[in-house]
């Protein structure tokens, strides 16, 4: 299959397996963080993740606090959507690049989820601070633990919080110094394989 239908699959797969990995990546985060399970949007979360995730716990128990469920559970959806889309193209790839290639995935999706929810933070900070929203009580929970290490390290200065500057450029680093690498291997790992 070739042209506009294979294109507009592709949109498709890729649209509906991120929109339900972003939910699972949040989630996870926000039980990283130990945030307001009563929330609206955390209700919103677990109703929505919960199907896969309940019958996964079962064999996959969390430990030390981290959702070992929910990693597997994003690992294997980036690795079905991309083994989807490879199909769709005519392209088979080795197991093994699949496997890093979607760690190198669910790793951008991380560092996006952080980058989007510390830009949206700062937007409503200046629209409208101090205000009570459920969302913004869950940005804060997710990106304090972040925030709050970078506030240590340079305090406000004259009521300027740099913090978020200095997390995005840190992230930003992250993806090019470490989450780069991976991508390359997985591809390396894909074209050696052929």
């Amino acid at each position: 299959m070739g042209g506009y239908g294979a294109n507009a699959i592709v949109f498709l797969i890729q649209t509906i397996f991120s929109l339900y990995l972003i939910a699972i990546m949040v989630r996870f985060l926000l039980q990283l963080a130990h945030a307001d399970f009563y929330n609206p949007v955390s209700q919103f979360l677990v109703k929505v993740t919960n199907p896969p995730l309940i019958p996964l716990r079962r064999v996959i128990p969390g430990f030390m606090g981290i959702d070992f469920a929910a990693v597997v559970l994003m690992l294997a959806l980036k690795m079905l959507e991309l083994f989807l889309i490879l199909l769709l193209n005519g392209v088979s790839l080795s197991i093994p690049s699949i496997v890093v290639l979607s760690i190198a995935e669910l790793l951008k999706l991380l560092i996006n989820v952080y980058f989007f929810s510390i830009l949206i933070q700062i937007i409503i900070s200046w629209v409208n601070p101090g205000a009570y929203n459920p969302i913004v009580s869950l940005l804060h929970s997710i990106n304090e633990p972040l925030l709050g290490r970078a506030r240590r390290l340079i305090p406000p200065i004259s009521g300027f919080d740099l913090s978020p500057i200095i997390v995005i450029i840190g992230l930003q680093l992250i993806l090019i110094l470490f989450i780069a690498p991976i991508a390359d291997l997985g591809t390396n790992l894909a074209n050696a394989g052929r």
